[in-house]
């Protein structure tokens, strides 16, 4: 059977290949880059593969109903919001992801976005590079003294939260939907971690961490009536998608002083981002590399790839995130 990689931000498909070929498939390869709809669209119709397997791509209904036996949409990475999950279920094909491979990783760039401005690193090695030595002018916290916002508390945001309250000792409230169900505002779900609604983030936390996924309600969350609802000129961080962020408000309510900075690891407009937003010193951006480690790709593409062999011999895989009609 064909297996269609659409697009790999990393430099060869020896794991992806091995592992298909060995399991009697053949691996088509697309770009590096991410081709737009159109292209993606005409590349699974011409190859009519059985399994698609994308990282950014954007997986489209036209793109699922083009195949003629298309047995699953397999996610190198764990957020679905590029692919028309809907339609895949619609014909009977899988939509998988790998959920938690990168865990440790997106919670360690929290950790470094924080300490990089709450420390000073980036603002002092700008400086200090230019040829100003004036630790006087120094304003830094201690990371204890400080109260950080989860919105999202999925197996990153939990991790993040230990990394915090456990290893830095810094208060932290967390909330999402299923949280808020099961525990009472301002009960500990963990050792210094509470239960908090987003008006309590909003009006309390020093940071607000954006741990969630993109989706249709949630797009631009964070707009200007949100920036304006937070009381502690917090830093914002987001390492989730650039679509939960109003770019526009974003740079407004920093030029308005009502946060203290944002650290970025996903833009809206990337890969070209506008200059605007990330131009600017009280910015930290990274080009979304939250989630990668040596480990962190060899453990997605693997786990990945695994998955679709599986699904192509007639087993179920281990991580679905759709329940496909039967297939006739």
């Amino acid at each position: 059977m064909k297996v269609l990689i659409t697009d790999h931000p990393w430099p060869d498909l020896v794991l992806e290949r091995t592992i298909c070929e060995q399991a009697g498939h053949e691996l088509i390869a697309g770009p590096i880059d991410v081709l737009p709809r159109e292209a993606i669209d005409d590349l699974v119709a011409e190859h009519q593969p059985h399994a698609i397997m994308c990282c950014w791509a954007p997986v489209s209904e036209r793109a699922i109903n083009a195949p003629r036996d298309l047995r699953i949409v397999a996610r190198l990475g764990v957020g679905l919001d590029n692919i028309a999950i809907a339609a895949a279920t619609a014909r009977g094909a899988w939509v998988t992801n790998v959920p938690d491979y990168c865990v440790e990783e997106v919670s360690d760039h929290v950790i470094a976005m924080l300490l990089a401005r709450w420390r000073g690193i980036v603002d002092f090695d700008r400086r200090t590079k230019q040829g100003e030595w004036n630790p006087a002018s120094a304003r830094l916290v201690r990371t204890r003294n400080m109260t950080v916002g989860l919105i999202g508390y999925g197996r990153i945001g939990r991790m993040t939260a230990r990394k915090l309250s456990q290893g830095f000792g810094a208060r932290v409230l967390a909330t999402s939907p299923t949280l808020l169900e099961e525990h009472v505002i301002g009960t500990e779900i963990a050792p210094g971690v509470l239960a908090a609604t987003v008006e309590l983030i909003q009006h309390e936390a020093d940071a607000i961490v954006l741990h969630l996924p993109l989706t249709a309600t949630n797009h631009h969350m964070i707009d200007g009536a949100f920036l304006a609802a937070c009381r502690r000129k917090p830093m914002l961080i987001n390492v989730s998608r650039g679509g939960l962020v109003d770019n526009d408000a974003l740079v407004s309510a920093l030029d308005a002083g009502l946060l203290s900075g944002a650290a970025l690891d996903v833009v809206e407009g990337e890969p070209s981002p506008p200059a605007s937003l990330v131009g600017r010193p009280d910015v930290i951006v990274t080009p979304h590399i939250a989630f990668t480690s040596d480990a962190s790709l060899a453990e997605v593409r693997t786990r990945c790839t695994e998955d679709v062999v599986r699904v192509l011999r007639g087993d179920k895989p281990l991580h679905p995130c759709n329940a496909p009609a039967l297939r006739r």
